[in-house]
């Protein structure tokens, strides 16, 4: 695996998928009719364990102060810092890749507790897999 370094936080806003993994898709969709997909900014599908159960977020990087509120959603920052990462190239085609690839990612002896499991989709086929590692 390769590491790669956040230099500053990304404030995101989001829209919860209301199952994982069945809600995904949906959540996704949600979030491109409000801000389409496009090379301006990043997108995100953001997951982690809370009360028990995987929540997913499918989020977009926020451009101005106030833009989740503005589409009604809300925010959170992903933080500054070391991620571990893997590429998955043509994701759709092999969809269990990216679980199976942070089944190995989460095995890190030194995650960040606090952290999320980043789907970072850097064009519309390929997206890359991130932990981020404690400070």
């Amino acid at each position: 695996m390769e590491t790669t370094i956040f230099d500053n936080d990304i404030k995101v806003f989001y829209v919860t998928a209301t199952s994982f993994p069945a809600g995904v898709m949906e959540a996704h969709k949600k979030i491109h009719s409000l801000v389409p997909l496009t090379g301006e900014r990043k997108y995100f599908g953001l997951s982690r364990p809370e009360n028990g159960i995987i929540t997913y977020r499918a989020a977009v990087e926020e451009k101005y102060e106030g833009e989740g509120e503005k589409f009604g959603c809300d925010t959170l920052v992903l933080k500054k810092g070391k991620y571990i990462c893997k590429v998955i190239t043509d994701f759709m085609k092999d969809l269990p890749a990216i679980g199976n690839t942070f089944q190995q990612m989460l095995s890190h002896p030194n995650i960040d507790p606090q952290g999320y499991c980043v789907e970072w989709y850097f064009n519309e086929k390929d997206l890359r897999c991130m932990v981020r590692l404690a400070d």
